[in-house]
């Protein structure tokens, strides 16, 4: 038996919506746009079963699939905006102030200092001991360079 337009349709639905509980269980995954794809492509076969059999069906797809890419983009970015990141870049630091956590001694970046919940190397142009309170007055790359905070 050679399947036609509806059954075609029906098929493009049944998958169109398990792509859509797919999505809900596993957010973020992008399957909303195939489903939504499937979902009116299975629509318009079980409306017009004619439709799905011809040779500009494949058009038909792309031109669902544009919009329907655009609008789930938009959906996204409304259900979660773009955030800053959450780590801390070391040019973020200077002006912050830290803890000595391995003393901190000239010409070297084997001292530890902890800022903001993060252990960062150090520098300085004296020794600082452990326990000190520091500000950040430089960074480069992964290091910082500190002074005590009188």
């Amino acid at each position: 038996m050679a399947v036609g337009g509806f059954e075609l349709g029906l098929a493009f639905v049944i998958i169109g919506i398990l792509l859509i509980l797919a999505e809900l269980a596993s957010p973020g995954a992008f399957m909303l746009v195939p489903a939504t794809v499937l979902l009116v492509l299975g629509a318009m076969g079980i409306v017009a079963p004619d439709l799905l059999l011809k040779w500009w069906s494949p058009v038909i797809a792309a031109i669902i699939t544009i919009p329907m890419t655009y609008v789930t983009m938009k959906m996204y970015a409304k259900l979660a905006p773009p955030a800053p990141p959450e780590t801390i870049v070391a040019s973020s630091l200077v002006g912050m102030t830290g803890v000595v956590e391995y003393e901190v001694v000239p010409n070297t970046i084997r001292g530890k200092v902890r800022i903001a919940h993060d252990t960062w190397s150090a520098t300085s142009d004296k020794i600082i001991p452990v326990g000190k309170k520091v500000v950040v007055k430089a960074s480069e790359g992964v290091h910082v360079t500190v002074e005590e905070v009188p």
